[in-house]
C-alpha cells in the first residue's frame, strides 16, 4: 500500500504514512518563526525578571500555540488548499495525512500550550495565548477568510498578539508598550499579505477566497498596500514617541519605513504602463513581500537593541 493511501485509511486516526516533516509542516514553521521572534522580544523587553527556564518555556508556548493554530487552519482549509497551487502540496490535500489527525494534533497542542503557559507564568499570558489561538481559528479562518476581502485586516490581529503575550508572561499585565508592538504588527500585516496576494490572486480566485485583488482588482490592492505602508510609519516610531527608546531607534525606524514605502510605491507603479495601459509582472510585489519580512524582523531587533543598549 502506498503512502498516500495509507495516510488516509481513517479520517480520525493517526495516519500510517505521515512523516515527521508532515507534522512539522502542519505548524507552518515559516509563519511561526516571526511569531516566536516577536514573542521573544516581548519577553526580553518587559520590565522585571523571569527565570530563564520559564522565559524559554513561555516562548515555546507561544510557538506551540501558533503551530496549533496553523494545524487547525490546515484542517479547516483542506478543501481550498487542494485547489490552490501554492498549498496543494500540504500534508492533508496531498493525501499524506488524515484530516482528523491534523485536527486532533492542533487541538491537543493548543490546549497543552495554554495550560503550560498558565503553569509556567501567569493567567494573563495564558489568557492572551488562548485568545490569539481562538481569534486565528474562529474569527479569521472560519469566519472572515471566506467572507470578506478585509479578512487579513481584521484577522491579522491574531499574529499581533505574541509580543503582548511575551510581555504579560513577565509582568502579568498588558501595558502601553506591548500594545504599540501589537499595533506595529497589525498595520504591517495588510501590506505584507496583500503584496503576496497580488501574485497569488489566480490561486485565490480559483479557490473562491475573496482576497482584495480578487474582489477589488490589482489596482485598488496596490493603492491599499501603499496606504497601509504609509499608515505604518507613525506606528513604527511610536515606541520612541512615548519615550520607551531613544533617537537611535527613531533613525533606524525611519530608514526601514522609507525603504518599505519605496517598495510600496514600486508596487503601485507596477500596474501603470505607458499611456495609462495596464502592465505588470508582479516582480515589485514579490520584492515588497520579501522586504516586509525583513522590515518587521529588523524593526523589532532595533527596538530590542536600542532599548537594552540605551
Amino acid at each position: 500500500m502506498d503512502k498516500p493511501t495509507a495516510a488516509v485509511l481513517m479520517d480520525g486516526a493517526f495516519p500510517i504514512g505521515a512523516e515527521l516533516e508532515d507534522w512539522i509542516a502542519l505548524l507552518k514553521p515559516r509563519v511561526m518563526s516571526l511569531v516566536v521572534f516577536t514573542g521573544a522580544i516581548g519577553v526580553l523587553l518587559a520590565p522585571g525578571h523571569l527565570n530563564p527556564v520559564l522565559a524559554i518555556t513561555a516562548v515555546l508556548c507561544i510557538a506551540a500555540g501558533a503551530g496549533a493554530s496553523g494545524a487547525i487552519n490546515m484542517w479547516y482549509d483542506r478543501d481550498i488548499d487542494a485547489i490552490m497551487r501554492r498549498t496543494a502540496g500540504r500534508p492533508i490535500p496531498a493525501g499524506r495525512m488524515a484530516p482528523g489527525s491534523a485536527l486532533g494534533f492542533g487541538v491537543v497542542l493548543a490546549c497543552a500550550s495554554v495550560l503550560m503557559m498558565a503553569i509556567a507564568t501567569n493567567l494573563v499570558a495564558a489568557g492572551g495565548l488562548a485568545l490569539s489561538i481562538c481569534f486565528y481559528v474562529f474569527i479569521y479562518t472560519m469566519w472572515l477568510k471566506r467572507r470578506t476581502p478585509q479578512n487579513i485586516v481584521i484577522g491579522g490581529a491574531a499574529g499581533a498578539f505574541p509580543p503582548v503575550i511575551g510581555w504579560a508572561a513577565v509582568t502579568g499585565t498588558v501595558d502601553l508598550v506591548p500594545l504599540l508592538m501589537f499595533a506595529i504588527i497589525f498595520f504591517w500585516t495588510p501590506p505584507h499579505f496583500w503584496s503576496m496576494s497580488l501574485y497569488a490572486s489566480e490561486d485565490y480566485g480559483r479557490a473562491g477566497v475573496p482576497m482584495l485583488p480578487v474582489v477589488s482588482g490589482p489596482r485598488i490592492t496596490r493603492a491599499w498596500v501603499l496606504a497601509y505602508t504609509l499608515a505604518l510609519v507613525p506606528v513604527a516610531i511610536s515606541p520612541w514617541a512615548v519615550g520607551f527608546v531613544g533617537i537611535d531607534y527613531l533613525i533606524l525606524a525611519l530608514i526601514l519605513s522609507a525603504m518599505f514605502v519605496y517598495h510600496a510605491l514600486r508596487v503601485l507603479m507596477d500596474g501603470q504602463g505607458p499611456g495609462g495601459t495596464s502592465l505588470t509582472n508582479n516582480a515589485p510585489a514579490r520584492k515588497a513581500f520579501r522586504f516586509s519580512l525583513m522590515h518587521l524582523f529588523l524593526l523589532f531587533a532595533a527596538l530590542a537593541l536600542c532599548r537594552l543598549v540605551g
